[in-house]
């Protein structure tokens, strides 16, 4: 329930919400992806956080974005796993008159 800085006090300014989705859109790329598409896609978070600060009606200060890019990237690392190449693994094994099938599905 924080006023912005430019004065309003509708107590939307913390954290940005605007921050927080282009950094969780960032870190979903890194952590699923690599750092190949992580670093690109952080330099527009960045951005995107640097204009709510210095916009036309200066939305939010420091802690609001950095309140923001810290829920982002918090919540990916708590519900992104890596890319795996290998999702499916199917085994056997069979001896003394009997047999097993094993199959894995990891997603």
């Amino acid at each position: 329930n924080k006023p912005r800085p430019e004065g309003r006090t509708d107590g939307h300014a913390f954290p940005s919400g605007h921050t927080s989705f282009a950094f969780q859109g960032a870190s979903f790329l890194q952590r699923r992806y690599g750092w190949k598409y992580g670093v690109p896609a952080y330099l527009v978070a960045g951005y995107v956080g640097f204009s709510r600060l210095e916009g036309l009606n200066d939305r939010h200060d420091g802690w609001d974005i950095l309140a923001g890019a810290v829920v982002g990237i918090g919540s990916t690392y708590l519900f992104t796993t890596p890319y795996m190449e290998e999702h499916f693994e199917l085994s056997f094994k069979s001896g003394q008159n009997s047999y097993a099938l094993g199959m894995v599905y990891k997603f």
